[in-house]
């Protein structure tokens, strides 16, 4: 995998995550290699990831596609110069597009140095990015695997990630605790694994089942994890 623009990975990840986990190896093995688009730059992952929040993957896409194919460019100072009536006739809520506009003026003003972020460690790049408005920890978390290709991500607050780990692993649930020695055992490449827990997710291996109780009040109860603020 070498194209820029994909998540990349190699042999040395897949062969480490296989030797620590068997039920992950065969998904790997079923599933192949994956190529999951990622967006170098870093304000316009910003803002894809912010679109991104609480919405369908369908919807997201069909969003971010028609502001790139309208815009060209998603510069913060693109933004700036558009309305937030603007924004939102791209399919963007009032609220999405005042947080969208919000990041583009800091980083505008000066106020965000988005730059830094790439020598900041996950956490401190959590930590600033919750800052902004409407930025919680997993459109940070999104902005690290997508635009940074950070290697140890995975996240507690995606829904369809911790559906994916339920299917794997054929839990009914998925607490933080349960979920937090996952990700030690997936360290330090739980990117990696989390591109293959949305594949499954996603459909990706037929016959696989979510064994969550139909009426899930847990995952109802984390959806604002999403957008990050608790």
């Amino acid at each position: 995998m070498t194209d820029r623009n994909i998540f990349i990975y190699g042999e040395t990840e897949v062969s480490y995550l296989k030797k620590r986990d068997k039920k992950l190896a065969e998904v790997m093995e079923k599933v192949g290699p994956i190529e999951r688009g990622v967006i170098p730059d870093l304000f316009a992952a910003l803002v894809n990831s912010i679109i991104g929040q609480q919405i369908s993957t369908k919807a997201h896409k069909t969003i971010w596609q028609k502001m790139v194919t309208t815009l060209g460019e998603i510069t913060p100072q693109v933004i700036d110069d558009l309305s937030d009536e603007e924004l939102q006739q791209f399919g963007i809520t009032f609220k999405k597009a005042a947080y969208i506009k919000s990041a583009a003026q800091k980083v505008l003003s000066g106020e965000l140095d988005i730059e830094s972020l790439r020598t900041m460690s996950d956490e401190e790049v959590c930590a600033k990015l919750v800052e902004l408005d409407g930025i919680g920890i997993w459109t940070a978390e999104m902005l690290m695997l997508f635009s940074m290709q950070r290697r140890n991500i995975l996240s507690f607050g995606d829904l369809a990630l911790v559906r994916g780990m339920r299917m794997v692993y054929h839990h009914k649930v998925i607490n933080r605790q349960l979920f937090d020695l996952y990700k030690k055992r997936f360290a330090p490449y739980a990117s990696v694994a989390s591109l293959y827990f949305w594949a499954v997710a996603g459909g990706a291996i037929e016959g696989m089942k979510d064994y969550a109780p139909t009426n899930n009040k847990y995952d109802e109860n984390r959806r604002k994890d999403k957008s990050g603020k608790k």
